[in-house]
């Protein structure tokens, strides 16, 4: 497609691949980043979009639209079926496709059908994007398969990949919300651990609602056992029940936020989640990727430190991590998983 004049006094453009672009993750997503979400009003973008080749016509039929809404941001739009094309001078890879988990389908099955998308694709990004490329794995297995991706892209620092955990993140906000009757803009200091799965741990240890520190009579213990984190480890399930299909818009708006605070920073005396290569902290096994309390600045993420944990968060912890482990020593048994560049 043919590139729009630029405009003046704006940033230069930043390109972004997306895989799986003409699902509907892709379609939520890209028309925000075109008008702007992602990096602010004076930076344009450059939006490849890589399908496989049964995919391509629907992506296709994106590009269409997104010129069709003439956004004075979007600087270009390309369709591709080829990884290496896709990704060559990318500076945001966003890995939204995936194999999806069929009935009967075993999870060591569903590991190594994702280990054929994520591990080509971490050698496409490596050998192809920018020097300062940053990469955000969606498609589940979020977490193994970043980890996946990043072992098969050896020149690329692994702490430039992490897996999307902001969606957990916001549906815990959006359900302290309901519970406080306050805007989630007034809450702060949440923090998601471990696997993006039905094991994750949202912790509202340091939650402050508008400032203040949550005191041990507004934390029911009950409610948090039996409602809030049963409700934001398993809302994508309830989703699909009630929808009949998956959770792309809340999904899509996860990847502006996970991006935007990555280019941009998280605002001072708070912090969000994401799934960063662990080195250990807070007792999380090395050489996975673990969700995280983090901060962002000068474009990298930084684990909070030093934070109090209580007996049950490190138990709850514990239990996701074990099951990142497995998910690694699956892969690894299958021979899918080079010696990793931690």
């Amino acid at each position: 497609m043919t590139e729009r004049p630029a405009t003046t006094q704006r940033n230069q453009p930043v390109t972004v691949t997306v895989t799986g672009a003409g699902g509907q993750i892709g379609y939520a997503l890209l028309f925000r980043a075109a008008a702007g979400a992602m990096f602010g009003s004076h930076t344009p973008v450059r939006l490849r979009l890589l399908e496989i080749p049964a995919g391509v016509r629907a992506a296709h039929g994106v590009a269409l639209e997104l010129d069709d809404c003439a956004f004075p941001l979007l600087a270009s739009v390309d369709v591709f079926d080829e990884a290496d094309r896709a990704f060559d001078g990318t500076d945001v890879a966003v890995l939204v496709g995936a194999r999806p988990r069929t009935a009967g389908m075993e999870r060591k099955d569903l590991l190594a059908a994702n280990a054929g998308i994520f591990g080509p694709q971490g050698r496409a990004i490596n050998d192809n994007a920018g020097d300062d490329v940053r990469i955000v794995v969606v498609g589940n297995p979020a977490n193994t398969n970043a980890l996946i991706a990043s072992a098969h892209a050896p020149d690329i620092p692994v702490d430039r990949f992490t897996a999307l955990t902001r969606l957990d993140h916001n549906r815990a906000l959006a359900q302290l919300s309901h519970r406080f009757g306050v805007d989630t803009g007034h809450i702060t200091r949440m923090a998601i651990w471990g696997n993006h799965s039905n094991t994750q741990f949202p912790d509202v240890s340091n939650v402050a609602v508008k400032g203040s520190p949550l005191a041990g009579s507004q934390l029911d213990r009950a409610w948090l056992r039996d409602e809030f984190i049963p409700k934001v480890a398993d809302r994508g399930a309830e989703i699909i029940a009630v929808r009949g299909a998956s959770s792309a818009a809340s999904a899509a708006n996860a990847i502006i936020d996970h991006v935007h605070d990555w280019f941009k920073g998280t605002p001072a005396g708070d912090w969000t989640s994401a799934a960063v290569m662990s080195r250990g902290e807070y007792g999380t096994p090395a050489g996975v990727f673990c969700s995280f309390p983090v901060t962002a600045s000068g474009g990298a993420w930084h684990i909070v430190p030093d934070l109090k944990m209580s007996d049950e968060a490190r138990s709850r912890l514990a239990i996701s991590t074990d099951e990142l482990l497995a998910e690694r020593a699956a892969v690894a048994e299958l021979g899918l998983l080079p010696v990793h560049h931690v």
